[in-house]
């Protein structure tokens, strides 16, 4: 799981906790079940049972993979329509392509970020490159929806391609642990990816037997989800592991820590740290469309079939199948 890697003890350092600090208590830790997207790749439903008004501001997490694909295995999506949210992919491993129907895309690939601002509505593909398609080789990202507030739901759709080397990066007290902030804010390190919605989005890699206590705005919802290995989150040290979410309740600080012993491919604690400003607001969701009122998802299904969310271009990007 590369991702971006760097040597710790080059990094600054999150400073210690004050002693007026509050951890924040783990109000819930739930498993996310196993399922396939698209045109049919492994995904784990992070969110899944988890109340929108614990997630809220985000509306939809999978963990894509990790699988170690056979030539001709590689899969995507084909075109299809976004509209009252953000959508954005982390690749932690292998490459994905990205096209829409804005003009906005490339090539995302060993921890990159493609953040798209869908706004008032978006057409685009995400599919493996043809010659990973051909080769086969290993796959693992994340997708995460961000929902947008009412005020900005038809905003002008946007893209932004968050090269790996952008984002921030800074390390625990103790040195054992790599912090890559995509977004937001971790301890005053900012990361590159520039948020309508107020949220902090980071991957953090923590050390056998290292521990993090992170800083974390009170005025953020938390959620720590654990891509691969062992250990323990909040102050009473309860037990996670791979593909489990904990939410966490009030308090300025979030604490992690990895378990002595990992399994031998999964040599440290690989987790997400994730939170927002909660919105607030009503939410109707109907697949690729997130809004505020029935009548409002009624009018973005009208506007796709009426081919008012885009045109897919000319010289479109499309799924490719191995020969």
């Amino acid at each position: 799981m590369p991702a971006v890697t760097a040597d710790t003890l080059t990094l600054p350092r999150l400073t210690p906790a004050p002693v007026e600090a509050t951890d924040r208590p783990v109000r819930s830790i739930t498993s996310g079940p196993r399922g396939y997207e698209g045109e049919g790749f492994p995904v784990v439903r992070a969110f899944a049972g988890v109340s929108a008004a614990d997630l809220d501001p985000f509306i939809h997490m999978d963990q894509m993979g990790e699988v170690d694909y056979e030539p001709g295995e590689p899969k995507g999506t084909s075109w299809h329509p976004h509209r009252g949210f953000e959508t954005v992919t982390y690749m932690i491993d292998g490459r994905f392509q990205h096209q829409d129907s804005t003009g906005g895309g490339g090539l995302i690939e060993n921890g990159a970020t493609q953040w798209m601002t869908a706004g008032a509505g978006i057409l685009h593909i995400e599919t493996p490159p043809a010659e990973l398609v051909d080769s086969g080789g290993l796959f693992h990202g994340i997708q995460l929806w961000v929902n947008l507030p009412a005020a900005d739901k038809f905003l002008t759709p946007k893209y932004q391609n968050l090269e790996g080397a952008e984002v921030g990066l800074l390390t625990s007290e103790d040195g054992g642990a790599l912090i890559r902030v995509v977004a937001g804010d971790v301890g005053g390190h900012q990361g590159p990816g520039s948020t309508h919605t107020p949220i902090t989005f980071s991957h953090t890699t923590i050390a056998p037997g290292a521990r993090v206590s992170m800083p974390w705005r009170t005025d953020f919802n938390a959620l720590v989800y654990v891509l691969s290995g062992r250990g323990t989150v909040g102050p009473d040290a309860r037990p996670i592991r791979q593909g489990q979410l904990a939410v966490f309740g009030a308090g300025d600080r979030i604490t992690i820590a990895a378990d002595e012993d990992q399994d031998s491919n999964r040599p440290a604690l690989e987790v997400l740290v994730l939170g927002g400003r909660p919105i607030r607001e009503p939410v109707v969701q109907y697949g690729p469309f997130v809004m505020n009122t029935k009548q409002q998802l009624a009018e973005a299904i009208e506007d796709f079939q009426a081919g008012r969310l885009g045109v897919i271009p000319p010289d479109a990007l499309m799924p490719h199948t191995s020969r």
